[in-house]
């Protein structure tokens, strides 16, 4: 078998899947409430908005304004990204030529913030989630792919979600008991360390190295490139078939912002195999 061959089988997996159409996107740990909602308001977002901000994989259904943080006694925490959400309605407006009532859409950005990525917000002001926790069973193929990896950056549980900080060099991580799966666990851990692997002492990788915005073109390659990253190493573990739904789904909510690039899922993909390879601890070539 040629060494390409296991990345080759994984890929088309996913794009069997994508060509299937949307698939319901589902954060792999519990939360409680799974429908994203402001604090402030109590009110679930709507359209497009329900994907941004569950791709965004954080526990807390809760999202608020830099203003309303604020407001409530509390703040963002310092280098915290916000997450763009959009809000429309129809107004009605008299049409100054022939007097008559129309409707025009109104269209308005607003940036909002998980509640993970605030402090200071007072706990009586925040609901109580029910947390759902289910025994962990550690999976020994997908903890050997994590102890082998070389130079690898340091895993903590300080936080409620999951990310990699490319600054500290280090990977977070919900507490294992809180995901729905053992499989769902290793897959997100697989996603943040694909992450760390453009690290400038690793791979040095522009996503990582030259970080832009959200839904910039190389955030979302990076972001493309991480989860191809993650289903390659599931595969390697034999818990693929467990996981790779829910990444196809998250990879289709991606390339919908990119429908205009038809070479950018092969670019990706080639990034995910140097990934995955660096990880395992092997060589790896241009080759797509």
């Amino acid at each position: 078998m040629k060494k390409n061959d296991a990345y080759q089988v994984i890929t088309d997996r996913i794009c069997e899947l994508l060509e299937r159409g949307e698939i319901p996107w589902e954060r792999p740990w519990n939360s409680g409430d799974e429908m994203p909602k402001n604090l402030v308001s109590k009110k679930e977002y709507r359209g497009v908005n329900i994907w941004l901000l569950s791709a965004m994989r954080f526990t807390s259904p809760y999202w608020l304004t830099f203003k309303q943080a604020k407001e409530l006694g509390g703040g963002v925490k310092a280098g915290e990204r916000g997450m763009p959400v959009v809000f429309w309605k129809w107004l009605e407006v008299e049409n100054e030529e022939t007097g008559e009532v129309e409707q025009v859409p109104f269209l308005r950005y607003y940036t909002v913030f998980n509640l993970t990525q605030c402090a200071g917000i007072p706990d009586d002001k925040i609901p109580a989630l029910e947390e759902k926790t289910r025994p962990f069973n550690p999976i020994q193929a997908a903890d050997k792919i994590v102890s082998d990896m070389p130079q690898r950056p340091e895993i903590r549980t300080g936080e409620s979600r999951a990310f990699y900080n490319p600054g500290s060099d280090f990977v977070n991580m919900p507490r294992k008991e809180l995901f729905k799966s053992d499989e769902d666990f290793y897959s997100t851990l697989f996603h943040e360390l694909t992450h760390s692997t453009g690290h400038e002492n690793r791979l040095n990788r522009k996503g990582i190295v030259e970080l832009q915005g959200f839904g910039s073109h190389s955030y979302t390659k990076e972001e493309l490139c991480a989860e191809m990253g993650s289903a390659y190493l599931c595969g390697r573990a034999g818990i693929v078939e467990r996981t790779i739904e829910n990444s196809a789904a998250y990879i289709q909510g991606w390339l919908k912002r990119l429908r205009s690039d038809r070479k950018f899922i092969v670019q990706a993909a080639a990034q995910a195999q140097k990934a995955s390879d660096f990880i395992l601890g092997k060589s790896y070539t241009d080759e797509a």
